[in-house]
Order: C-alpha cells, then structure tokens, then sequence
C-alpha cells in the first residue's frame, strides 16, 4: 500500500460527525481492511507505522509519558493527511493534540484486528518501523 492509498483509506473510513477517540474510524477501517487480501492489511500497518515513527520527534513529545505520546500521534493521524502534514511542518500544530490529550489508540489495533478476522490467528506484526514512542533516533537527537 502506497502513502496516497493509506491517507485514502483513512479519509473513506473516517465518520461524518465526532468521533473521540477514532472510535468509530478504527472499526470502519477495520471492517474495510478485514473484507481485503492480507497484504492490504499488512500494507496499511507499514504505512500506519511509517507515519507515527515519523510523528516521533522531541520537538513533539518530550512532556509527555510513552503511552500518551503514542496514542496523540495516533489522533494527529487519525486527523487525516493535512493534519499530519502540518504537524510535521509546525510542531506548534501538535499542541491541541497534547494539551487536551486527544487520543487514538483504536487506531492502532484495526490492522491486528483485521488480520485475525481474516485469517483466525494473531497476528504478531512486525513492521519495517516500530510506532513506538523514542524509536525514532534522529527525531529525538539534540
């Protein structure tokens, strides 16, 4: 899956109306990933990665504990591509995510979901980038 399909996908599956937590976007696009091959489901969770390991930078996430880190870059995904986008412009664009603790953990579980669904088994995913917080060494170099 390409960076455009991915960002496609996410804007298809996101919800017309509130969504807190991309509750509802994480079941949409499970449903959607779960009535596809694997390697759409494989494809969407490297580019999911992708997109937070480049989310992981010191400019964003240095007042904020692992698990709260993790999950707003999820919701600035969540958000869509030109929320993403401005947030890797200006790191001031980040703020709304972190002060009000905008979380979207869901997200990160609808590739995992969708593999199980498809095939009966967990999956034990294991991306080219790893969507944990402080993984990204050049993003929190000094």
């Amino acid at each position: 899956m390409n960076e455009d399909t991915f960002w496609q996908l996410i804007e298809e599956c996101r919800p017309a109306g509130p969504d807190p937590d991309a509750e509802q976007l994480a079941v949409a696009l499970t449903e959607h990933l779960a009535q596809s091959p694997v390697y759409v489901v494989t494809g969407f969770a490297e580019q999911l990665s992708w997109m937070l390991y480049r989310l992981d930078r010191k400019e964003l996430g240095q007042n904020l504990s692992s698990d709260a880190f993790l999950y707003t870059r999820s919701a600035v995904v969540a958000a869509g591509r030109t929320t993403f986008e401005s947030v890797l412009q200006d790191p001031a664009a980040f703020a709304p995510f972190a002060t009000d603790l905008i979380w979207a953990e869901s997200l990160l579980y609808a590739p995992d979901h969708a593999y199980e669904r498809i095939t009966g088994e967990e999956w034990d995913r294991n991306t080219r980038y790893s969507y944990e917080s402080h993984i990204n060494t050049a993003g929190w170099a000094v």
